[in-house]
């Protein structure tokens, strides 16, 4: 009997090592084919098809990486594995990063915002969202300090629904505000549900998803001062606002020193215009302070952020773009865009098609058109009953030229439902 289970267990053993050997061999067929080049090519042709019509979402399609990636491919530096772990603004055991050029990315956007070189602190994130993640974090995580109380956030009903996720993740209160037509928070309806005795995390919209409208903040502020909760961290998401305006002449919407706020979030996918998301998120070194270092002896230093390993790539390609453009290359930009949103918004108007825009938007939202024009332009769809129902919007980036706007109500005005 020992003899016949003994020799089922070594048939049973050779059955194991004989499929694992078998399953090695099968994935390795699997995985280790020619690379499918006429597919890539045919998926590479499609996006670049869709690139021109995709006018829908905040994306600015004018990426020009060329030079960065003809550097990047010259300089062998696809061969080195990098990472931004840690605080970039203190030596890390881990060398193979780009801090360097993440803190003079930083160095360059904290006065935009109106922060000043001493006390601003800020990182190169992975999106808007991470960029507001941080604020929300590091907000919660400030008013904890100062009350030991949970706080409550307060937030446009309109504003990205990252905040309400991000809520939820940090299992706090959520009160969504009621915004006007506009799409602007109803500060009266803020002053209702602003509770004095618990501390408060006041998300501003800078940029709302849909309208494209901004929070006032001189109102908020009021409100804050005439209920004086016992302590408030006022987050501003600037995700698309938040790349141009500093480059107008109404900088100073996104501007602490005029309008306080303690952190911003500001996307670089959208307005910068990169081949991939990322950010960056600015606060104050005293509100780091504030934030539980968790320090990590392999790196000989605290890591602050929620994201442990972070993309150094996207900072030295941030660093690139900023060098490449400059604050002149900017400013053409944004005056560009603007001016060719409030051309977009007045060519609707002139085919009796209503539409809309926020004072500093480049955010065209209209009478939603057929689906087939929905779908030839990627278009956002959103309903609001107060301004007929059924609307569309149109993201004026720096790739919707003239032209392209053109083609867009000539479509919309043959088509009109």
């Amino acid at each position: 009997m020992k003899k016949i289970f003994k020799s089922k267990i070594q048939i049973g053993i050779g059955i194991m090592v004989f499929a694992f050997i078998f399953s090695l061999f099968y994935s390795t067929q699997i995985f280790s084919e020619e690379i499918p080049f006429k597919r890539l090519d045919k998926f590479s042709k499609r996006m670049h098809q869709l690139r021109g019509e995709a006018v829908g979402y905040p994306v600015n399609q004018n990426t020009d990486l060329k030079e960065f990636y003809q550097w990047y491919i010259d300089s062998r530096l696809y061969d080195v594995s990098m990472n931004n772990v840690g605080d970039p603004q203190k030596a890390s055991i881990y060398s193979m990063n780009t801090h360097e050029f993440e803190n003079e990315l930083i160095d360059f956007f904290a006065p935009l915002y109106g922060f000043s070189k001493d006390e601003a602190w800020g990182i190169v994130t992975m999106s808007g969202t991470d960029g507001n993640m941080h604020g929300m974090y590091f907000g919660v995580k400030q008013l904890l300090s100062q009350t030991k109380m949970l706080p409550i956030c307060y937030v446009s009903e309109e504003a990205h629904y990252s905040i309400k996720k991000l809520a939820d993740l940090q299992n706090l209160e959520l009160r969504l505000i009621k915004a006007d037509e506009s799409g602007k928070m109803i500060v009266s309806e803020f002053e209702k549900a602003l509770d004095p005795t618990k501390p408060a995390l006041v998300v501003i919209a800078m940029g709302t998803t849909f309208k494209g409208a901004i929070d006032d903040q001189a109102a908020i502020d009021a409100v804050i001062r005439k209920k004086k909760p016992i302590a408030v961290y006022r987050h501003v998401d600037a995700a698309l606002f938040g790349g141009y305006l500093p480059f107008t002449e109404n900088k100073d919407l996104v501007n602490r020193k005029v309008f306080y706020f303690d952190s911003i979030a500001v996307s670089g996918h959208k307005f910068f215009g990169f081949d991939e998301p990322m950010g960056v998120f600015i606060t104050t070194k005293k509100t780091l302070s504030q934030i539980n270092p968790f320090n990590v002896p392999y790196l000989n230093q605290a890591v602050p952020t929620i994201t442990c390993s972070r993309n150094a790539l996207s900072a030295l390609k941030f660093w690139w773009k900023v060098k490449k453009t400059g604050m002149q290359g900017f400013i053409t930009q944004a005056k560009e865009i603007l001016a060719n949103a409030k051309y977009l918004e007045a060519e609707l108007q002139k085919i009796n098609c209503p539409a809309w825009r926020g004072e500093y938007s480049n955010t065209v939202y209209f009478k939603r058109p057929i689906q087939t024009v929905m779908r030839k332009y990627d278009l956002a769809p959103e309903f609001d009953s107060r301004l007929g129902g059924n609307l569309a919007h149109i993201v004026v980036m720096q790739n919707v030229s003239r032209k392209v706007i053109d083609e867009i109500v000539s479509d919309v005005k043959t088509k009109m439902q």
